[in-house]
């Protein structure tokens, strides 16, 4: 038998991307040039971006929509900049690989022009990190870094690959035929490991025992595509269901279940309902302190059941935990069949539905309200309203996420929800990132103006490679959700607060057209609706700038008294 002809490095690697899916990389001039070109050839769409950190946010998005790894690219002086691009990837457990060059070890450790250790800037932000000293090495690398990127909790991956702008591994050869491999073809979730059925039939005796139970489902269900059994679950056992933002989405926010987001950005009943939970379950929710409002809700000592792919979220934060590892929809599943069909006192259901009634009822005014400048729960509703069946809404942090994620309802189906895990600035890349992976998918995305500054630039990507989102500004000139702790702590005493919170104004409409897009102003609320309309309408991307009124606040999270 003969052995396959070599191949280059940049062959390689851009053979086998293009052969296992990956339809977009972005990148930051300069660096896997010949790749490039060769991706060129194969039909996989090159996104060049203006900062390493967008193009990380780029990948993310991408990643978070096409269910695979979202590849990027940067040159070794970019390298920090990627890195810190990967914090939100990290963070929102979501599949990213990243890559840069490297110095050839005769110029390491000599003061080379630009150069820094890598390896060490990537170690929060990856699970996985390697250099890659000889094109022959790639294979093997590679595969791992999209093994380790897709399996368990997912997350990003780093190859630093030799040569500056990894021109010596692309001229290398490689002994190994790329094409369609078994690794670079998974999908989200790869595998479905299920619980023990011992550990099944141990959560089932708890659900049985408990009156009150409230399930709550976070980033690994949702990439476990758990929404039908998650409800079914709750149906069966009477019980209400929260999310994390990550799990936003996952089952219609109308449902008579549903109680909205859990924790600090929270929709103001849901931490009610879990704090009169007898028994807590997180299905693939961490148990940080944004989900559990400070560990205050659900408290420390509530007996809960945990479902997660991952080991080492088993019990990280409350100590009366009942372990399930395995796939959330697999384990869900399982945990269905042995409980039968209990008989189940709805009180508790009941209960919850009430008061996510009555708080619907009491914001309803809010929705729609017609005050000038507009206030952001009615741009919330507007968007209810816009988002097409499948729509996708991209959402930064802050105010930004609290607003998306308790007043903008989704129907549980083809509608997707993205969320920032706590980088300003993320959403507009992100957006424009999982706009690639989407096909004909809309993508509206929500940024506060102060996160829109962050990345204006991409505006310009946008237009030129045609990808098409509609990016709602909710313009109030400053830092809204800061801007009310900076008054409070200014008080009395003399001083310019605005300096430290204020800004603007700026009309990003105006902004739009400078970069050769279209720029919607909005400043009354009935213009909201047709704005946003005419936008999604377009096969280019369109800035809808919302006049919006910095002084009404996000719903704020419940909380008991004294806790």
């Amino acid at each position: 038998m003969t052995s396959p002809d070599p191949v280059t490095g940049a062959e390689y690697l851009a053979r086998s991307l293009a052969a296992n899916g990956t339809t977009h990389v972005f990148f930051i001039d300069a660096i896997l040039r010949r790749t490039l070109i060769e991706l060129d050839g194969l039909g996989v769409q090159r996104i060049l971006g203006h900062s390493e950190k967008a193009v990380a946010y780029m990948a993310d998005g991408y990643a978070r929509i096409a269910e695979r790894p979202g590849i990027c690219f940067a040159q070794a002086v970019g390298a920090a900049n990627l890195a810190s691009g990967l914090q939100d990837a990290y963070l929102g457990r979501a599949p990213v690989i990243a890559f840069t060059g490297f110095k050839p070890p005769a110029l390491q450790h000599r003061n080379a022009y630009q150069e820094l250790d890598h390896l060490p800037l990537f170690q929060p932000v990856t699970k996985f990190r390697a250099r890659v000293d000889t094109a022959a090495e790639l294979p093997r690398l590679l595969r791992q870094a999209w093994r380790e990127a897709m399996t368990g909790t997912p997350r990003p991956a780093y190859l630093d690959l030799i040569g500056h702008t990894a021109d010596l591994l692309e001229a290398g050869q490689v002994a190994e035929t790329p094409g369609p491999d078994p690794v670079l073809q998974m999908t989200m979730p790869p595998h479905r490991p299920t619980a023990a059925a011992t550990e099944i039939d141990r959560a089932a005796a708890r659900l049985l025992q408990a009156r009150k139970i409230v399930l709550i489902a976070g980033e690994g269900a949702m990439a476990s595509k758990a929404g039908k059994e998650l409800l079914r679950l709750g149906e069966l056992l009477a019980a209400p269901i929260g999310t994390s933002l990550g799990g936003r989405g996952l089952i219609p926010t109308r449902h008579r279940l549903s109680i909205g987001c859990v924790g600090n950005y929270a929709a103001p009943p849901a931490n009610q309902i879990v704090h009169e939970a007898e028994l807590v379950v997180y299905v693939g929710c961490d148990t940080g302190d944004q989900v559990t409002h400070t560990y205050r809700i659900p408290s420390i000592h509530t007996p809960c059941i945990q479902i997660d792919i991952d080991p080492a979220e088993l019990g990280r934060s409350y100590p009366d935990t009942l372990s399930l590892m395995g796939d959330p929809k697999a384990t869900l599943a399982a945990l269905i069949d042995t409980l039968g069909k209990p008989r189940r006192d709805t009180s508790y259901a009941d209960r919850a539905a009430e008061i996510v009634a009555a708080w619907r009822e009491g914001i309803a005014q809010r929705l729609a309200s017609d005050s000038v400048p507009i206030w952001p729960d009615r741009l919330c509703a507007e968007i209810t309203a816009a988002l097409p069946e499948d729509g996708i809404l991209v959402a930064d942090t802050g105010w930004s996420g609290i607003w998306s994620s308790t007043l903008i309802d989704l129907n549980g189906a083809g509608q997707t929800y993205l969320r920032a895990a706590g980088s300003l600035g993320w959403s507009f890349p992100a957006a424009l990132g999982a706009k690639c992976a989407a096909g004909k998918r809309k993508v509206i995305c929500w940024s506060g103006d102060g996160g829109a500054y962050y990345h204006l630039t991409e505006l310009e990507t946008a237009r030129r490679r045609g990808i098409a989102v509609t990016l709602v500004v909710n313009n109030n000139s400053g830092f809204g959700q800061s801007w009310v702790s900076i008054q409070r702590q200014q008080g009395n005493r003399p001083g310019n607060p605005a300096e430290m919170g204020l800004f603007g104004p700026t009309n990003f409409a105006d902004v739009a057209r400078v970069f050769g897009l279209r720029g919607i102003r909005v400043e009354e609320p009935a213009q909201i609706g047709p704005a946003l309309r005419e936008a999604m309408a377009s096969d280019e991307t369109v800035v809808v700038d919302v006049a919006t009124n910095i002084d009404i606040k996000a719903p704020e999270p419940w909380a008991p008294e004294g806790v």
